[in-house]
């Protein structure tokens, strides 16, 4: 086995010596190791020496026996120590050893003449390495009082003569200064080693200090009464891209968002004046720094009073941990806009519930109440053929209106569900355009709306599903007659734009207010809802629309102004087969066009 094995051993052996009470403690470990170590080894060296200085010698002396004594006194010393844990009072049963052994040796060396008599100043040295004042101020006593007692023996001539040794006063003068100088190496050696060791670990603890603070994502920091920064982690450079000298004194204040600076200072300030935990949260500007997005990011800072003082300055009195809560902020967007969307769509529901049933009870009552006028043959016989016909007429609008309810319920169930499919075929959209004028014609002239068509010349054929384009165009002409006034002019058409042909319908009638624009075509919404409202109607068929449109990858435009009109335009693909866009899985909410807010502008004739 290598020294070095030895000596790992020797060390491995001591570490187990020591007391588990200091165990966990870096440098008081060390310490404790070092004194066991020490006073052990010389402890088993005193035992081990004098059987071999007897039997070269022959015979012990009174100063011989007390030197072994002491040394063999400092094993139970250190086993005491590593029982108990008393590192205070291991020293001073060593200082107390020690002092007995100067003692007795300088008096059977002279007296106060006696050149040992001087290692009584190693005695309050040697209790210096406990770190204690207290052990010094008693080991100093222990040391004076063995000197008084030796001076005092020796002024009463108590004292034996001195004993002879063979070994002349210069010798032996000697062999006590270069003893005690040994010694006190010895002290001065363990003291250096207990100073290296703790820089040592100084310098480790502060690198682990530095490592955890170099590597938090929150920043910590210290803070003054006024809300100055003495102290920041470098984790501010990560958050706000600024080094940690940019952001002490002001610093850090100056990156806090105007509005936001009252509430920080008043956090601050309630700390000191309360003593308490405070938290809140502030914008604060970020730099373009390794890759971060420049602008206002948002922190959550929670900040305490310090117990004590700021150690190095003394003027931090709060200790402040900000964090970045940006993602935590998104979040908290995110599920308000999705709570209000939940609610404007229970919203929309509770008004399409009550729109619908207006719109079913309404040509209900009419069916059956006529249904069972014609059914009494005592009340039929008094009716005319012509009161029959209409009676017949109104039974027969009441059931297509209940027809077209029910149809654009289940339309607009397709397109949300995915289900609705497009047929793409080539036709001609002035015949289109004019077969959807002549429909809504009986309607407009019983409004005295008049109703115009302006179609361009040498359209291409559009490839669409003709039904679905025939049902946007009619949804469209019947709200635009609807909502016109009688004299007012409705005017339907079509032109081209590069590779769309544009349909369009434009009307003098009431307009739509700014705010409804990019709330139109939202399931079940009306612009002129409410019980008391003037129109008809469930809300679906702008919603259908926009589904159909969307599925033929094409656009819509609506611009109006209250009192002056609106203008609707449908951009579709001349080709919708190749552009349509694909039908979503089954259940998946379908595709919508979106309607993008318009500037109020004026309309012309």
């Amino acid at each position: 086995m290598s020294h070095t094995d030895v000596f790992a051993s020797l060390s491995r052996f001591a570490d187990g010596l020591v007391h588990p009470s200091v165990a966990e403690d870096p440098i008081h470990a060390a310490r404790h190791k070092t004194f066991i170590s020490a006073n052990l080894i010389g402890g088993v060296a005193a035992l081990a020496l004098l059987p071999l200085y007897i039997a070269l010698w022959g015979k012990t002396d009174v100063y011989v026996v007390a030197a072994f004594a002491w040394i063999a006194a400092q094993a139970p010393v250190a086993l005491y120590l590593s029982r108990t844990g008393r590192f205070e009072s291991a020293h001073l049963l060593l200082a107390v050893a020690f002092s007995a052994l100067v003692g007795i040796v300088s008096g059977v060396t002279g007296g106060v003449g006696s050149v040992f008599l001087f290692w009584l100043i190693l005695v309050p040295g040697e209790a210096a390495l406990s770190g204690s004042r207290r052990v010094v101020a008693v080991a100093a006593a222990i040391a004076g009082a063995t000197l008084a007692a030796v001076i005092g023996l020796d002024a009463a001539s108590a004292l034996p003569a001195p004993h002879a040794t063979g070994i002349s006063d210069w010798a032996l003068n000697v062999v006590g200064l270069v003893g005690g100088i040994g010694y006190g190496a010895l002290i001065a050696l363990r003291a250096q080693f207990y100073q290296r060791h703790t820089e040592n670990m100084a310098v480790l603890r502060d690198n682990r200090y530095r490592l955890v603070a170099e590597n938090m994502s929150d920043i910590v920091s210290l803070h003054t009464q006024d809300g100055d920064v003495v102290f920041i982690t470098p984790a501010v450079r990560r958050v706000l891209g600024v080094d940690t000298r940019s952001a002490l004194g002001r610093g850090f204040f100056d990156h806090v968002h105007v509005a936001d600076r009252p509430a920080f200072l008043k956090a601050i300030s309630d700390v000191i004046a309360h003593r308490g935990a405070q938290s809140i949260e502030f914008r604060a500007s970020r730099k373009d720094v390794d890759g971060g997005v420049p602008g206002y990011v948002w922190m959550e800072m929670r900040c305490q009073a310090l117990a004590e003082p700021d150690p190095i300055t003394g003027a931090a009195e709060i200790l402040a941990v900000t964090r970045d809560i940006s993602r935590r902020k998104r979040q908290e967007d995110e599920l308000k806009q999705a709570r209000e969307a939940a609610e404007a769509a229970s919203h929309a529901k509770t008004r399409f519930l009550a729109n619908i049933s207006h719109e079913l009870r309404t040509p209900l009552n009419a069916i059956i109440g006529f249904s069972e006028i014609l059914s009494q043959p005592d009340v039929r016989e008094n009716f005319d053929a012509e009161q029959h016909v209409q009676y017949a007429q109104l039974i027969h609008d009441s059931g297509h209106h209940l027809l077209q309810v029910v149809n654009d319920i289940l339309d607009m169930s397709k397109i949300e569900s995915g289900n609705f499919e497009i047929v793409a075929e080539p036709f001609e959209v002035g015949c289109l355009i004019e077969n959807c004028r002549q429909l809504i014609g009986p309607a407009a002239n019983e409004k005295q709306v008049s109703l115009s068509s302006e179609t361009a010349e040498n359209l291409p054929e559009l490839v669409a599903d003709r039904r679905a384009c025939k049902q946007i165009l009619l949804n469209l002409l019947s709200n635009a007659v609807k909502f016109s006034d009688p004299g007012d002019e409705v005017r339907i058409g079509a032109r081209r734009e590069g590779t769309r042909i544009v349909l369009f319908v434009h009307d003098d009638g009431i307009g739509i207010a700014e705010a409804d624009i990019v709330k139109l075509g939202n399931p079940f919404f009306q612009a002129d809802s409410g019980y008391d409202r003037r129109h008809e109607g469930t809300g679906l068929g702008l919603s259908v629309v926009k589904g159909l449109i969307s599925l033929h990858g094409g656009s819509i435009d609506i611009r109006s102004v209250l009192g002056e009109g609106t203008r609707v335009e449908v951009r579709l693909p001349i080709n919708c087969e190749a552009a349509a866009e694909p039908l979503p899985a089954r259940n998946a909410p379908a595709p919508r066009a979106a309607i993008a807010p318009q500037p109020v502008e004026k309309l012309s004739a």
